[in-house]
């Protein structure tokens, strides 16, 4: 997911916590049940999830977009969804504590996804992220960026998956820092979704691209991602997950002097299971491109985290 920008510019966390949470509508996320016993041994998952992990690499931000499977008739608001995530950033080992970077410790998202109309051939909806990334410069929780992610998509099914257009806007801000100029891109482009069951086990890909079609600041001209969920269900309250994503920047080189970027996520925990939510538990490894907004600089770190998903 990724698209354009505002030049408000908000002095706290506080404003634009209020805003995107006016914005939102929460998904139900889809219920893992468990299969019948005994039909995959827990060694080839494990496996799956390490090559998976291994082999792809994304990002720390909204939900990974899902398949949705279609109602019995049209229907209007005939989903939602609600994120909620927190996460520990740790700097590579053996970094010395005078060489870590104060800026990045925690990192979170809430937001929200919703599908305003389901035609059961298709559906057109919309997603709200908001990020606030803390550290620890002034204070020991110390927010230093709000970014927003809204995107509006317009999804057909075909063959047991869905494909259709996304126009996605980025607006990236400084919290109790001064920045006047905007940070921001739109893109208008494609996603294809698919949802692959292997006994209980779902397999969830996501592969999007498209073009920035105005950029603010940035120098990306061409984005792309790819995404894998893996979840596995041990009994009814508790399930084991893995995910990971790749993206891809390609950038207009005379405006910084530098090439295409790549950036990475994995990760790896528990599920459990309630009523009414789902809590995730994980740790992974991510490489984020332009980590800072005003900053044309990679940063990478291992993390551990508490997500909470609407059922």
């Amino acid at each position: 997911m990724s698209d354009t920008a505002g030049s408000l510019e908000p002095s706290s966390v506080a404003q634009p916590v209020t805003a995107a949470l006016a914005a939102l509508e929460p998904h139900p996320s889809p219920d893992l049940r468990p299969g019948p016993p005994n039909r995959h041994r827990r060694g080839s998952l494990c496996a799956t999830m390490l090559v998976l992990s291994l082999n792809l690499a994304g990002r720390a931000a909204a939900q990974q977009p899902l398949v949705v499977p279609p109602p019995a008739t049209p229907e209007f608001l005939s989903r939602y969804d609600f994120h909620m995530t927190v996460a520990s950033l740790m700097p590579p080992k053996d970094t010395p504590k005078a060489l870590a970077d104060e800026r990045f410790s925690w990192d979170t998202h809430f937001g929200g996804s919703f599908d305003l109309l389901d035609l059961v051939v298709g559906r057109a909806g919309a997603t709200v992220d908001f990020q606030a990334v803390e550290g620890s410069e002034y204070r020991p929780f110390d927010p230093n960026q709000g970014n927003y992610t809204l995107e509006a998509f317009v999804m057909a099914r075909a063959g047991g998956g869905e494909i259709g257009a996304i126009f996605h806007h980025v607006s990236r801000h400084l919290s109790d820092r001064p920045k006047r100029d905007a940070i921001a891109w739109n893109e208008l482009g494609a996603r294809l979704l698919r949802r692959i069951s292997v006994g209980p086990t779902l397999v969830d890909l996501d592969v999007e691209g498209g073009r920035a079609i105005q950029h603010s600041f940035v120098d990306y001209t061409w984005l792309g991602e790819v995404n894998v969920l893996v979840r596995h269900p041990i009994n009814e309250r508790f399930g084991v997950f893995g995910r990971a994503g790749g993206q891809f920047f390609a950038v207009n080189e005379e405006l910084a002097g530098r090439g295409a970027q790549t950036g990475g996520l994995v990760e790896a925990g528990v599920r459990l299971i309630g009523r009414a939510a789902i809590m995730e538990i994980f740790a992974g490894y991510e490489n984020r491109v332009d980590a800072y907004p005003l900053d044309r600089e990679p940063q990478h770190w291992g993390l551990t985290g508490l997500r909470l998903l609407s059922r």
